[in-house]
């Protein structure tokens, strides 16, 4: 059926194929919502930062 060096190539790409769908997993479940979730709050103080400022004036 396999020989032993077919065997070891199919392996690593089983291993690449499931180190590749982790890391989409977490990019996707943590990290892209962390980053998008930080550029929502830094644009929000930017906003509230400029109605202070015009405020004062």
């Amino acid at each position: 059926m396999f020989e032993f060096d077919q065997y070891l190539g199919f392996l690593a790409f089983l291993t690449i194929v499931t180190i590749g769908f982790w890391l989409m997993m977490f990019l996707l479940l943590f990290v892209v919502p962390y980053w998008l979730g930080g550029n929502l709050m830094e644009l929000w103080k930017e906003k509230r930062e400029a109605r202070r400022a015009e405020r004062t004036k």
